[in-house]
């Protein structure tokens, strides 16, 4: 009596320990929706939508940005595009997504940067509220000029 006592003390341990880890990281792949849609004034630069693709993998998250709100006015090589794109959460606190990576862009196509990377928590839900573009040493500064459409990233 006294072993199985003990065997099932043990067990429910273990599950309470397992429950409470699941609970506290959210799972890859979690961040709903998926993609969302966004319009940006970028000043002198222009203005136009953006698409936000985002993916999650536990507190680590990336977003990729294609955006018409900026073309490329000359081609653009790989690598060459550094980008912050704020994002403001639920409970009023700001997260920062920041990377150099971008695909070839060829002069007149929209700017595509990413994947931005950034942290986030279960629970967390971001939307963007501006963005900043940097490219050969010139920065435009992007301000969104429309809710995040069909809503924020839930992660």
């Amino acid at each position: 009596m006294k072993h199985a006592r003990l065997g099932l003390g043990a067990a429910l341990v273990t599950c309470a320990f397992v429950g409470t880890a699941l609970v506290q990281a959210p799972l890859a792949g979690a961040v709903s929706p998926d993609s969302a849609t966004i319009s940006f004034d970028c000043g002198s630069y222009g203005s136009g939508s953006a698409t936000l693709t985002a993916t999650q993998d536990g507190t680590n998250a990336t977003i990729t940005v294609t955006t018409s709100a900026i073309t490329a006015p000359i081609a653009i090589g790989a690598n060459s595009v550094s980008s912050d794109l704020t994002m403001t959460n639920s409970d009023g606190s700001t997260a920062v997504f920041s990377g150099s990576a971008n695909p070839d862009i060829p002069a007149g196509s929209p700017v595509s940067t990413g994947p931005l990377s950034g942290t986030v928590a279960a629970g967390d839900s971001l939307s963007a509220t501006s963005m900043t573009v940097s490219v050969f040493g010139i920065t435009a500064t992007c301000t969104a000029t429309s809710a995040q459409s069909p809503g924020p990233f839930t992660y």
